[in-house]
C-alpha cells in the first residue's frame, strides 16, 4: 500500500456533506480508477489525497510518512496551462517552482515534451493548441518530477470520443513505461474498465465505496479489447454494481 484514507468524511462550509466514511487503500503501482455519478465526491477525495483539501475527519496516511508536493503529481479536469507560456514552459513549470535554473529545467522537460507527442509544438502557445494538446502538455507537466503517484480528475471527459480513446491508449503506454501509481477519477464505466486493474464504484453523494471490481484483462490494452466479449461483461457487471450504488443511495 503506498497511500489511504480512512474514515474520511468531508463538509463544506455551505453544509454539504461530500464524503461520508470514505476508506480507501491505494497500492504501489496499480491503476485503479473512482467511479460513480457526477457530484458523488470522487474529485474531493482525489483533492484530500492530494493534499489540496482537508477532511473534515478521518485520515489520510502514507507508506514512510507524507511525500514531499514533487512526489505527487496532479491532472486536473481543464489543462490549467499559463496561457503567455509555450508549451516547453509550461512544462518545465514545476522544476523552476522547485528552484531549477531556466537551462536547467529547459532540459529535463524537453523529455516529457517528447513522451506526450507534443516535440513539434513545444515553443507553441495553449491558444495555438487543440484540446487533446492540451491535456498531453498537462499530463508531462505532472509527470516532469517524476511522482510516484499521478493523480487524475476526469482529465479527458470533455474531448470528444476520438481523441478521449487516443489519450487513453498513451496513457496506459505511460503507466506501463514507468511504473507509477495512477488514481483515475471518472464518470465513464466503458474508459474505467478499458485503463483500469481496479475499478472503486462509489455512491451518491455524500460519497462512500459501494463495492470494487477487479479487471483481470492483460496489458497492454488495444481495440481487441474493446470489442472484446471480456469487455462487455466487465462493463456490465460494473454497470450493475454502479445501479445498485445509485439505488442504495436513493433508498
Amino acid at each position: 500500500m503506498i497511500a489511504a484514507l480512512r474514515g474520511v468524511g468531508k463538509t463544506y462550509a455551505s453544509g454539504v456533506t461530500a464524503l461520508s466514511g470514505f476508506d480507501l487503500d491505494v497500492r504501489a503501482g496499480e491503476f485503479v480508477s473512482l467511479l460513480g455519478p457526477s457530484g458523488c465526491g470522487k474529485s474531493t477525495a482525489l483533492r484530500i489525497l492530494a493534499g489540496l483539501s482537508a477532511p473534515s475527519i478521518g485520515t489520510v496516511e502514507w507508506s514512510g510518512g507524507t511525500p514531499a508536493p514533487g512526489n505527487i503529481g496532479f491532472v486536473f479536469q481543464e489543462p490549467t496551462l499559463m496561457p503567455w507560456a509555450s508549451v516547453s514552459a509550461n512544462v518545465a513549470l514545476p522544476l523552476r517552482l522547485a528552484g531549477l535554473g531556466d537551462n536547467r529545467a529547459h532540459a529535463v522537460a524537453m523529455p516529457w515534451v517528447d513522451r506526450v507527442g507534443l516535440r513539434p509544438f513545444a515553443q507553441a502557445y495553449p491558444r495555438e493548441l487543440s484540446g487533446g494538446m492540451k491535456m498531453r502538455a498537462a499530463i508531462a507537466r505532472a509527470l516532469v518530477t517524476e511522482p510516484q503517484i499521478l493523480l487524475m480528475d476526469e482529465p479527458f471527459a470533455a474531448l470528444d470520443e476520438i481523441t478521449r480513446f487516443k489519450l487513453d491508449n498513451d496513457l496506459l503506454s505511460l503507466w506501463r513505461e514507468l511504473a507509477r501509481t495512477v488514481v483515475f477519477v471518472t464518470h465513464s464505466v466503458f474508459e474505467s474498465v478499458y485503463l483500469s486493474q481496479r475499478i472503486v464504484v462509489m455512491t451518491d453523494r455524500p460519497g462512500r465505496v459501494f463495492g470494487e471490481v477487479m479487471i483481470d484483462a492483460p496489458y497492454p490494452r488495444d481495440e481487441n479489447f474493446r470489442l472484446s466479449s471480456d469487455y462487455a461483461g466487465y462493463c456490465r457487471k460494473v454497470s450493475q454494481i454502479l445501479a445498485q450504488a445509485s439505488h442504495e443511495a436513493a433508498a
